[in-house]
């Protein structure tokens, strides 16, 4: 008996996950780090990396962005982060929110809780059309203004967002860190105890809702979404070929009428919209941007 051909979307999700789990081994990849119970402090953490990876976790090679920003700010000596600023800038111009999408450990590890068979799997918390600007909120109070604002007695901020929220450095660095060291088993306090229940929370509800904290409280996802509608990577819809189908929504897990907002702030570029409309309305900028519309392929490149 001949073999069905794959599911067109099952074999672009394995494709991604692939590329997820690359990069997350290749941009946290020091294993020493995880044995030892230390964090790598060669010259290549300097460099911040595109995704929500944690400076403080044992096997991260690189900085966070969110993070970098933060202590920049903090820091009494200097007023803004002109090198963390330019980054995010260059990688939204050119990617928007392909990053969480592809690029994001965070993310990765919220992708692989949802497909756990279990209860019946919803793409949006309730109130989502409010809930979705938290995001925001976080970015302009927890990232900018409190550790501008909020200050010690030498004029010193703290990483507000680091220390009370981030759940990937909580799991990717709290949790390891504090397992491998006795010292900090013994010094840890009610804020790790609120950190790690936060994430818990996070944990759960993804196993449920995609994506949770990427749709709700991510201030990396709420920069590079403002740059989707004019990142050199972005989408373009066929007026000719569109139906109005809805296939792509269907096919969206976070839920965007990709017919009416191929570039909608949410989107996380995982590329399941082109990969199920039906007459290949959905294009990719700047590499089709050559092509007359209604010329492309029935059958749209991955």
């Amino acid at each position: 008996m001949a073999r069905r051909p794959a599911d067109p979307l099952r074999r672009w999700g394995r494709l991604r996950t692939a590329v997820q789990f690359a990069f997350a081994a290749l941009t946290n990849g020091y294993a020493a780090g995880f044995a030892r119970g230390t964090i790598y402090k060669g010259p290549t953490k300097t460099i911040c990396l595109p995704g929500l990876s944690c400076y403080s976790c044992p096997g991260a090679l690189g900085a966070c962005p969110i993070g970098a920003f933060q202590a920049v700010l903090a820091d009494r000596n200097h007023w803004f982060a002109f090198y963390v600023a330019g980054f995010l800038m260059l990688v939204g111009a050119c990617l928007g929110r392909l990053v969480c999408g592809w690029l994001c450990p965070f993310g990765l590890l919220q992708d692989l809780l949802y497909r756990i068979p279990l209860g019946k799997k919803r793409k949006t918390l309730p109130w989502d059309r409010w809930l979705r600007f938290l995001k925001y909120g976080v970015l302009i109070a927890f990232v900018i203004v409190l550790p501008l604002s909020v200050l010690d007695l030498v004029g010193q901020g703290q990483p507000w967002f680091c220390k009370w929220i981030c759940p990937s450095g909580t799991l990717l660095a709290g949790l390891p860190l504090v397992a491998a060291n006795p010292g900090l088993r013994q010094a840890v306090s009610w804020l790790f105890g609120w950190k790690t229940a936060l994430l818990l929370g996070i944990v759960t509800l993804s196993v449920w809702f995609y994506r949770p904290f990427c749709r709700y409280l991510c201030p990396l996802g709420a920069i590079y979404g403002l740059f989707n509608p004019i990142a050199l990577y972005r989408y373009e819809l066929d007026p000719q070929r569109c139906t109005g189908c809805g296939s792509c929504r269907q096919a969206c897990p976070m839920d965007i009428p990709v017919h009416q907002s191929p570039n909608s702030p949410e989107c996380i570029r995982c590329g399941r919209c082109r990969k199920a409309c039906p007459h290949g309305a959905i294009r990719r900028a700047p590499f089709s941007a050559g092509q007359p519309a209604g010329r492309q392929t029935d059958k749209p490149s991955p």
